[in-house]
């Protein structure tokens, strides 16, 4: 199989439609875009119009929100096949998906589900990412989770669970700083340990996002996961750490709410850019 992530080490956007005629015009300086797959499933249109000519002059990510990988069913084969179809179509760069499901009987649901962590949900996930590697004959990388709530049935560790799938599937992983963030907030744990403890050495890709807050029915912090705004300083001041243990990362800032003007986005990716500027060659790692 390909590697699952040659992108340069550098800030990526997610791509919005938009956004389409500035970028084409402009030719702004970003390192990558993104786009979800489910997004360009279609057979045509301006979509696809737009995104061909984009990929003809940016690297692309692909980063799947439909799998259900996590589901206890099998998995959708007409959407697997969608997704080999665009896979071939754009041979994009990167590919990616999340650590939750999404499926409940002959439906799917509008999210992004967490799951217990057992030996039957890794056994089941291991499956599933075996199988989608071997569909799209190319290696993937699986994102760690934003949550809410945690199962009185999990025994494994949420960061020993991802380095098993890791290790016995033969997948990247994507580090989704924001995620760590915001399951920290909402369970009350040390982000920075999560960093320490995580396998960087598996980690192809990071994102960035901004959390909206509110309080719970107790008053405590309540961190959601919104896509909505500018990267939070906690967030990134993680991610700072972050890049201090895995050198330059490729790194996707989200917005995918509430979507601002394209100079706004563009100054976050310089942020980015900046900070992976600022590293110190040594520390520097081919992803």
């Amino acid at each position: 199989m390909p590697p699952c992530n040659n992108l340069p080490s550098r800030a990526g956007l997610g791509l919005k439609p938009e956004h389409y005629g500035e970028i084409l015009s402009d030719r702004p300086d970003i390192g990558f875009f993104e786009v979800h797959a489910e997004n360009y499933m279609g057979e045509g249109g301006p979509p696809h119009r737009y995104l061909s000519a984009i990929a003809e002059r940016y690297p692309l990510s692909l980063h799947g929100v439909g799998l259900s990988i996590g589901g206890s069913r099998d998995l959708d084969q007409a959407h697997l096949a969608r997704l080999k179809r665009l896979i071939e179509r754009y041979r994009p760069v990167s590919f990616s998906e999340h650590l939750a499901w999404s499926t409940h009987d002959s439906g799917y649901l509008n999210d992004l589900l967490p799951l217990p962590y057992t030996d039957e949900t890794l056994n089941r996930v291991c499956a599933h990412v075996g199988e989608v590697q071997e569909t799209l004959g190319t290696r993937m990388l699986l994102e760690n989770p934003s949550t809410y709530l945690l199962f009185e049935e999990s025994t494994i560790d949420e960061i020993d669970f991802l380095q098993a799938i890791s290790e016995r599937t033969g997948c990247g992983l994507l580090l989704d700083v924001n995620n760590v963030m915001v399951s920290a907030i909402n369970h009350r744990l040390d982000a920075y340990d999560y960093i320490r403890r995580f396998p960087v050495e598996r980690v192809g890709e990071i994102h960035l996002a901004g959390y909206d807050e509110t309080a719970d029915e107790a008053g405590e912090r309540l961190a959601i996961d919104a896509h909505a705004s500018t990267v939070h300083d906690d967030v990134f001041a993680l991610y700072e750490f972050t890049l201090g243990r895995t050198g330059p990362i490729p790194t996707l800032v989200e917005w995918d709410n509430d979507v601002p003007d394209f100079p706004t986005l563009q100054a976050e990716a310089e942020r980015v850019d900046d900070a992976l500027a600022r590293l110190p060659a040594a520390g520097r790692r081919v992803a």
